[in-house]
């Protein structure tokens, strides 16, 4: 295969490939994303016979860590869109906060959910019942699938028990109490910026624009007349609890160990109940039953509706995937990284570049957060800089730049319909503002070293 610069060549060119093929072309984008991944492993002379393996294996991992969850959430979804229970919830938010509030309380829930729940379960369970509220409040519809997709990456990212910032926080060895404070302010402060301030911003591009988004599949009474016929509604909190059965489980799952110790039955049963998949289940079973006295149709009608609605979606999603898996193999970031290490950046701003470059390539923060640790665990430890501030650098490098290579760049356009560039510009580049400002209130704590606590 291919080594050195030749690498970047290859992959710039990919990406632009790919991009140009969906937004210009417009072609559909698994088979667009199974053509680059393709002529990406040609031209880097990837053994022939190795081609098809690589494509199988991202796109089956990719699935296998989201498909049942996918899957799962869009009946959910479903079953709070025949109740009623997302357009009950749409117009509570509607009148607790006002139009104009709608984004940050958007923001904010993101915030929360996204540290105890996969991100794409956030997408998939939220993406219905904002279409809703942007169709009634005029807010641009990437406005609120931006401000939701960057505080819950935010979160994910940075703020424990999420797997990813633990795995940081044991790679370089520091207090996990301590990093969860500091790194939940810096989340918190990103998601401000990235997810709100930004979010206001495209809202007010996209009315200047006239940019409109298609609404037609979403059934709302058009008169006064017909809301009197139609009152047969699940209340607010019922409704509510359908989002929230998940998410506690998941919540419980989380914790459960940490309260409780681990190796105790009660906790091996939390851990089941609170794994992703079982929970979802559990979400559905639960939201069926609620749902049994609102809703027209028949269960099983249904959960068949959201089966043939997610078909497509996990094409696209296990494709970024595959595309993810020829990118990673062909050791592009891992190029990268040793050839910006031999460099003089000071070593917070490094810890970011050598993240977000990952992050790029392999479309993974998970994968950019650990390898990063990895290769730059001895150089933090030498630099006399606080790991805890190289820790949160890390992290807020895996947030922003999210390419088609990423499932979840994948998830948030289709769930919330919106087209590639609209999920560029809200998701992408909202990603990257808020892993910038992250890393300057990490640059601006650094001044402080020594003073403030912990950060020795």
């Amino acid at each position: 295969m291919l080594t050195g610069p030749l690498l970047i060549v290859v992959f710039l060119l990919s990406v632009a490939v790919l991009l140009v093929t969906i937004i210009k072309f417009k072609l559909n984008a698994f088979v667009s994303l199974l053509i680059t991944s393709v002529a990406t492993a040609v031209f880097v002379k990837m053994p022939m016979a190795d081609i098809a393996t690589t494509l199988s294996k991202g796109f089956g991992n990719t699935l296998a860590g989201i498909g049942i969850v996918t899957g799962l959430g869009v009946m959910l979804g479903k079953f709070m869109f025949e109740s009623g229970g997302i357009e009950v919830m749409a117009n509570t938010i509607l009148k607790k906060f006002g139009e104009n509030n709608t984004p940050q309380a958007v923001a904010m829930s993101g915030f929360i959910t996204g540290i105890p729940v996969f991100g794409d379960v956030v997408y998939i369970m939220f993406a219905p019942m904002l279409r809703v509220l942007s169709k009634k409040t005029g807010v641009s519809m990437v406005t609120y699938a931006g401000a939701l997709s960057v505080a819950t990456t935010c979160t994910y990212a940075l703020v424990i028990p999420t797997p990813a910032p633990l795995a940081v926080a044991e790679a370089l060895k520091i207090d996990v109490g301590i990093f969860f404070v500091y790194a939940l302010i810096c989340a918190f402060i990103g998601t401000l910026v990235g997810g709100i301030a930004y979010g206001k911003y495209i809202n007010k591009v996209d009315h200047k624009n006239n940019h409109t988004y298609s609404f037609d599949d979403i059934a709302l009474e058009e008169t006064a007349a017909s809301t009197e016929i139609s009152q047969n509604k699940p209340s607010f909190m019922k409704s509510l609890s359908i989002l929230l059965v998940p998410i506690l489980l998941i919540l419980i799952g989380s914790f459960g160990s940490m309260i409780l110790g681990e190796g105790s039955k009660i906790t091996t049963l939390l851990k089941f109940v609170g794994d992703k998949n079982v929970a979802m289940l559990i979400g559905v079973i639960y939201a069926a039953l609620i749902s049994l006295p609102y809703i027209n149709s028949s269960v099983s009608d249904i959960m068949n509706d959201a089966a043939d609605q997610v078909g497509l979606v996990l094409l696209i999603t296990g494709a970024g995937g595959a595309y993810g898996g020829v990118l990673q193999a062909t050791g592009i970031a891992d190029y990268i990284a040793t050839s910006l290490s031999g460099f003089a950046i000071p070593i917070l701003v490094l810890c970011f570049i050598i993240s977000q470059i990952i992050r790029c390539a392999q479309g993974s923060t998970t994968v950019a957060l650990l390898t990063t640790a990895s290769i730059l665990g001895s150089t933090i430890a030498s630099s006399g800089v606080s790991p805890v501030l190289c820790s949160i650098a890390i992290c807020s490098g895996g947030i922003g730049l999210s390419l088609p290579n990423d499932s979840g760049f994948w998830a948030i356009s289709r769930f919330f319909k919106i087209s590639v560039s609209d999920t560029i510009r809200g998701w992408t580049v909202g990603g990257f503002i808020a892993g910038l400002t992250i890393l300057l209130v990490v640059l601006i704590l650094s001044l402080f070293q020594g003073i403030l606590p912990g950060l020795m």
